[in-house]
């Protein structure tokens, strides 16, 4: 439902104040996850496909035979295929990862070595635009010398990879096989940049995802800190700030999950603030009552009303909704006064109720949206007068969040098998199994 002028002006009002109010003078984060040695290994299986088709693509190329001379007055090798036999990614504390790739390579004609050896280890940075970023630190390949009989190596130029392939010897072949690791990178870096890119919530309002440092390597997995900004008609929206400081969970040593994500009480109702100054909550009510019905228990409404005219309720906040997460549930606070009035020609008010409600509010997680729907549990009234009972839903339009709210995720990225758990030390925890299209 449209916003009539009298409600563009207190949302108008609304957003001036709450520029008011002052911003933290140092960041904090409000949510942030974990990628589980689990999910490491995942990525791994799932990245074998993307290595293999980056040294395919270089390494098979129609340049590449010149790269393959053993010798000034030998023939040309060619390498005829390239197939990723092992990739696997480990965790190095306090540092970054460590890439082990088997590469088996198919060259004609026949070398006498075995497979190709990639170790790489690469550690996380946080670049000048304030996106993380997937950086080499250390990059070694080897490839293991195979035996051969003296009449083999009499017949047969002696093919060594990393000593003979290009005319510059071992170590620029090093560095054209570090080259083509540092491709890896690529694809991934690409998709680190999506992280932080911003989401709709509703038409005016967005939701963005800042990581605060580069993350943190241990045992337990990869922990990266995210702090939550709102856009509201393109303007961002200093929040208040949060009462207790965030940090995340534990990770759960026996627990399957791939990645942990981890949201604060803050992070709630900073999101329901910022829907509030984004008027995405309806706040003008149509009413089964007339002036003739209310003139039945109010006597006076007789001398002001002369014909029968409809009622309409409109409710303002008269302070921000606040969400509370106990254990197991989690509810959202509403502190609404409600006017009850007349809208023709212009609202005109001859009643004033404060209300406060109470819903309790459902998580679900499809895609990569949080779903959030909320039932109304209780509603108290401040007087004796409340507003009529088939009324308490409207309060919270159906609109809002009915599409969700974006959760951190990279391009490709898609939750599954989600296990949502509440806890009263006003943190939420994800465990969800990633899947990647």
């Amino acid at each position: 439902m449209p916003l009539q002028s009298g409600e563009l002006g207190l949302r108008t009002l609304s957003i001036l104040l709450s520029l008011l109010v002052p911003a933290h003078p140092t960041r904090s984060p409000d949510c942030g996850g974990i990628l589980t040695p689990s999910g490491l290994s995942y990525l791994a299986e799932v990245s074998k496909a993307h290595a293999e088709a980056v040294l395919r693509q270089d390494l098979m190329a129609p340049t590449a035979p010149d790269l393959m001379l053993s010798s000034p007055k030998s023939s040309r090798n060619q390498i005829t295929s390239v197939k990723v036999a092992e990739l696997s990614l480990s965790l190095i504390p306090d540092a970054g990862l460590r890439l082990s790739i088997d590469v088996d390579l198919g060259v004609t004609p026949a070398p006498a070595t075995g497979p190709l050896s990639i170790l790489a280890d690469f550690h996380m940075e946080m670049n000048p635009e304030g996106n993380l970023e997937l950086v080499t630190s250390a990059c070694k390949p080897t490839v293991e010398e195979m035996q051969s009989t003296e009449e083999m190596e009499r017949s047969t130029p002696r093919f060594s990879l990393l000593r003979d392939l290009g005319n510059g010897g071992k170590e620029e072949t090093e560095a054209q096989i570090c080259l083509e690791v540092s491709k890896f990178l690529l694809s991934p870096n690409e998709q680190l940049m999506s992280l932080t890119a911003p989401f709709p919530v509703t038409p005016s309002c967005q939701v963005q995802y800042v990581p605060l440092a580069a993350p943190m390597f241990s045992k337990q997995g990869i922990t990266i800190s995210l702090q939550t900004t709102f856009q509201v008609v393109g303007m961002a929206i200093p929040l208040p700030i949060s009462p207790v400081p965030f940090s995340m969970p534990e990770p759960v040593s026996s627990s399957p999950s791939h990645l942990t994500l981890a949201f604060s009480e803050h992070f709630y109702t900073s999101l329901f603030f910022a829907l509030e100054l984004a008027g995405a909550f309806n706040m003008t009510i149509p009413s089964p009552l007339t002036t003739a019905t209310v003139a039945q228990k109010i006597t006076q409404m007789g001398s002001l009303f002369q014909e029968e005219q409809p009622v309409v309720l409109q409710a303002v906040f008269r302070s921000s909704p606040r969400v509370v997460l106990e254990e197991g549930k989690a509810s959202l606070k509403l502190f609404l006064t409600v006017h009850m009035g007349t809208g023709a020609p212009a609202f005109q008010s001859f009643l004033s109720v404060n209300m406060d409600m109470s819903a309790g509010l459902v998580l679900s997680v499809a895609s990569t949206r949080m779903m959030i729907s909320a039932a109304v549990t209780d509603h108290p009234g401040r007087t004796t007068m409340t507003a009529p009972g088939r009324q308490r839903s409207r309060f919270l339009s159906p609109g809002v969040l009915s599409e969700g709210i974006f959760l951190p995720h990279i391009s490709s990225f898609t939750y599954t098998d989600v296990n949502i758990v509440i806890h009263k030390v006003r943190k939420k925890t994800f465990n969800l199994p990633p899947c990647y299209v």
